[in-house]
């Protein structure tokens, strides 16, 4: 009887609130809506999850990816995850009922492909020649202290949307990171309930060798929040926390985060770029880190195109940088939709006006990243399509394809 009582066992899937930064991947992800929230914690319904996986691999934390084994009936509740700050830890289960355990998560492996398969295809892994990031260095218990060492409004005064470029300074502490990877931001102070607030995770900006080459600092763009998803005023707390940031403050930093939407470290890889907003953050370090290479009298052979989207080009972050790009280096194109007295464009508008360019430049060695808010995905991918489809190409079929060889990257929020 307890023998058989001891096999009785799941392995339970549970969220690590400590490193999760909310982004909602995991519940648009999950195929079976196993995963819910409250205005504090993501959670798992263990009476709904299959071990399908699908959720783990998009994940930009790896927060995701905790299981504990459990009896059936002892389970962690909703109730229970959502009112954690921290994991708890895990029980030890019975040899037997360990071995149960792992058999169940090798029959749901067998499932796990399909599953996938029906997410929509934007999730990848690294590049094959990307550089080996270094990931989870600092937590919220042991956070790395950086110092401001700037922080400078990027749009103009008068624009509607005021964003930042803060450059942080790590001092002599060790935080590598790579140009697509993100560092996690604790802001000071307690929320409504009286908890500490969670971290939110920002883009980096700079490119491997620092903000100032040689220097071990980094770089941020921020978007002051005022207003939520539908208009109504509010302050967004990290936002503006960071916008406010003067010279000499003390910023806590966890991370790194990030192990998929890095650069090919081959230089004759072409990167294919589209943007909105501060989803310009990691597109910026993209193409200093190439710029570098290519001053430092490197042979990079690899083109560079960019689309970015804003309203106004006072609202658009680093224009005067870009525009100064010598054509070399970038071929950039600029997509604002609040232009007074012309028609609305947007990145997937201009890249339909340049659709040979972008069929030429797929047709080689061409990484794509997407970064910006979530409402451009379907759009871009549509343009893709489009262009494809005009050129004689099956996008459905490359697009597959670019996703698993490591070249087709999207963060979008």
């Amino acid at each position: 009887m307890n023998a058989a009582l001891e096999t009785k066992y799941i392995q339970q899937h549970l969220i690590d609130p400590e490193v999760c930064i909310r982004c909602n991947t995991c519940e648009e992800t999950c195929p079976v809506d196993a995963i819910t929230h409250d205005s504090r914690n993501y959670v798992v319904n263990a009476d709904i999850c299959n071990h399908c996986n699908a959720c783990v691999s998009p994940c930009p934390t790896g927060s995701i990816d905790h299981w504990h084994p459990m009896p059936p009936t002892a389970v962690y509740s909703l109730a229970d995850q959502l009112s954690w700050d921290e994991l708890p830890a895990v029980q030890a289960a019975p040899p037997a009922a360990e071995k149960h355990a792992e058999a169940i998560d090798k029959a749901s492996a067998a499932d796990e492909l399909q599953h996938n398969a029906a997410v929509s295809p934007t999730s990848t892994n690294a590049p094959w020649s990307a550089a080996h990031p270094y990931l989870n260095l600092y937590g919220l218990k042991k956070p790395l202290h950086a110092v401001v060492a700037g922080n400078f409004r990027l749009t103009a005064n008068n624009a509607d949307s005021a964003v930042h470029h803060i450059v942080l300074d790590c001092g002599t502490q060790f935080m590598p990171l790579l140009e697509g990877q993100s560092v996690g931001i604790i802001p000071p102070g307690v929320d409504a309930s009286s908890r500490p607030h969670y971290l939110r995770m920002y883009s980096v900006a700079s490119p491997r060798t620092g903000e100032r080459e040689g220097y071990n600092n980094l770089s941020l763009t921020v978007k002051r929040v005022t207003t939520d998803h539908d208009g109504k005023p509010t302050l967004g707390v990290a936002s503006n926390y960071l916008c406010d940031l003067k010279k000499g403050d003390v910023v806590q930093l966890t991370g790194p985060f990030g192990d998929r939407f890095l650069m090919p470290n081959h230089a004759d890889s072409n990167l294919l770029m589209v943007c909105t907003g501060t989803g310009s953050a990691p597109m910026r370090a993209m193409t200093e880190h190439r710029r570098r290479l290519k001053e430092s009298g490197k042979t990079v052979g690899g083109k560079l195109m960019l689309f970015f989207g804003a309203r106004k080009p006072e609202e658009l972050p680093y224009f005067g940088p870009l525009t100064k790009l010598p054509a070399d280096l970038m071929d950039t194109t600029f997509a604002f939709s609040r232009q007074p007295d012309q028609p609305r464009s947007y990145v997937q508008d201009r890249m339909r006006e340049r659709g040979r360019d972008v069929v030429e430049l797929l047709r080689g060695d061409t990484h794509v990243y997407i970064c910006g808010l979530k409402g451009m995905e379907v759009g871009v991918l549509e343009a893709f399509n489009e262009a494809c489809t005009l050129a004689g190409l099956h996008w459905p079929s490359m697009h597959l394809r670019m996703v698993d060889e490591g070249r087709f990257h999207v963060e979008t929020y």
